[in-house]
Parts: C-alpha cells; structure tokens; sequence
C-alpha cells in the first residue's frame, strides 16, 4: 500500500549504515523484488560506504544507496532501492544527491537497470557500455582447453595453461592483474574476496598469471564474478573450473562487448535475461583494459 510523506524530503536524515543493518537492507533487497543476498550485503557494508533513510513509520528502511570507493580515480554506486510504497514521491533522487555530494566530486560509475536509468540521466551520468546477464545450469561445450585442478577438467593439455585454486599468495599477483585491467586500486574489495567466495580460482601460463575468477553464492544460484582473463579462451578455462565445483544454477553479468563468451555461454545453456546500462559521471570512459574484463563482481560494485 503506497505511503505519502509526511515531512518533506529535505528533513529527512540520510545516515551511514553498518553491518547492524544488514537484516533491514536484505529485508528491502526482497522487497523491492531483488534476491536478498545477505551474503552480498555483508561485503558492501564492510567493503563500501553505504547510506540509508529510514522509514518514518518505524518499517525498517525507505531507501539505500552503497558507495565503493577506488581512491580519487572513481567510485562505483550500488544498491539504490526505494521501498515500493515510497516510490514515485523522489526519495532516489534526494538520496542520490546526497551520495554525489558525499564523493567530493569523485567520478563515478553506476550500472542502471531500466527502471532507474531515467533518474540517472537527470542527473548527468551518460552510457559507456552495458552488460548482460546470463543464467542457467551449465552444459560444458566440447573445445580445446587446459590442465585443470580442483575443479571439472578441461580437454587435453592444447593451451598449455593451468588453472587451478588460487591460494593466499596468489593475492599479489591477483592484485598486480586488476589494478592493470581495471585501471583502479581495488585492494580493499579483493583483499576480502577470499573469505567472500566459495571457490577462487587463477589461471597460469607458465608459472605467470594471467587471470582470476570468483563464484560466490546469491539466493539458489553461484554468481561468476569478478571474470578477469589474458583472452576469451582464458576465461572459459576459468568459467569450467568453477562450474565444476558447484551443482547450483550459474549467474554472471557479462560485458555485452565480450559476444564470443556470451556465445559461448549460450552453448553451454546458461540463457540472456536482464541487461544493464553502465553509467559514468564526471568522468572519460572508465579506465583500465575492458578487453581482460569479461565480469564484475557484482553489478553493485563495479
């Protein structure tokens, strides 16, 4: 049942959460539709600076918003929820002043879903790409691949590539990797990638790494992120590892620029469903190699 605001928007606190509030942010997460992914929320309110409104009526929260910063080079902007029965009245957009205020002039980077790319625009984000989202249980395709340990194995030995678990003193190397393809200092989101992700996996090229990749859960299924890879190839050998380890639906967020893996997956029967429209602010196209980028973490962090 829709509420009408009883105080203007303007009197309205917006306050930091903390991990207090993780039950009322998956509380809105599954109201507004959404998985509630507690196990997500956990790293943005430890990982991210995240904000919130809470409802005047005393029903847990009416809006939130996440902040992941990467230092004075970009930050990316998740989770905007509204509960439905304020909808329409312009919490989103007076909370995502208060964000873009927050972020001392920072540039920033969003995915939008449909429904919110309207609000963004108003705001002055523009469209540099998009992503799509597949989903399914996976039917590895027969081709060419590598040696494989801890996960499904790939065919006989042609790339001459391993890919295996990835451990403690993988991280360096890992984080060498991302700064070169995102272009960003992500240390404090991979730092706690470990501990997030059921399986981590790194792929080799003679002792030289040259990819990682991450399957964490959320709801039924195991989401692929993030997917960072030398090639295409590379990334299937990295995607069959992980699926190999796990019985549950697959999910990832593809960038849309990267149609011979979304082939691929096809193949393998994962199917398209939702896409999102990646956003900047303030900002040139978003910086780093988009050609080893195959798959965000989540779409909430960039």
């Amino acid at each position: 049942m829709p509420s009408s605001l009883t105080r203007p928007l303007a009197d309205l606190p917006v306050r930091r959460l903390t991990r207090d509030d993780l039950v009322p942010c998956a509380d809105l997460s599954e109201e507004r539709g959404w998985p509630r992914d507690e196990h997500r929320w956990g790293l943005l309110l430890t990982a991210g600076t995240a904000y919130g409104i809470d409802d005047p009526e005393g029903k847990g929260l009416m809006a939130t918003c996440v902040v992941t910063s990467y230092g004075p080079d970009m930050a990316a902007i998740g989770m905007l929820l509204v509960a439905g029965r304020y909808g329409r009245q312009g919490v989103a957009r007076h909370l995502m002043h208060r964000v873009i205020d927050s972020t001392g002039g920072a540039p920033l980077s969003l995915y939008a879903t449909p429904a919110g790319r309207p609000l963004y625009e108003e705001l002055g984000f523009r469209t540099v790409g998009r992503t799509q989202r597949v989903s399914g249980h996976f039917r590895p395709a027969s081709e060419p691949g590598s040696r494989t340990t801890g996960g499904q194995p790939g065919p006989d030995d042609v790339t001459g590539l391993t890919v295996r678990p990835a451990t403690a003193g993988d991280l360096p190397a890992m984080l060498r990797l991302d700064s070169e393809v995102s272009g960003l200092d992500r240390m404090q989101l991979l730092a706690r990638l470990p501990a997030f992700a059921d399986h981590l996996r790194v792929a080799e090229d003679n002792g030289e790494l040259i990819g990682y990749a991450a399957l964490w859960p959320s709801s039924d299924n195991h989401v692929v992120g993030p997917l960072i890879a030398r090639d295409t190839a590379t990334a299937k050998l990295l995607v069959i590892s992980l699926a190999g380890a796990t019985d549950r639906p697959l999910r990832a967020d593809v960038d849309a620029r990267h149609e011979e893996l979304l082939a691929w997956f096809a193949e393998c029967g994962l199917e398209p469903g939702s896409s999102t429209t990646i956003m900047t602010l303030g900002t040139p196209p978003p910086p780093g190699d988009w050609t080893r980028r195959f798959a965000p973490l989540s779409v909430a962090t960039g």
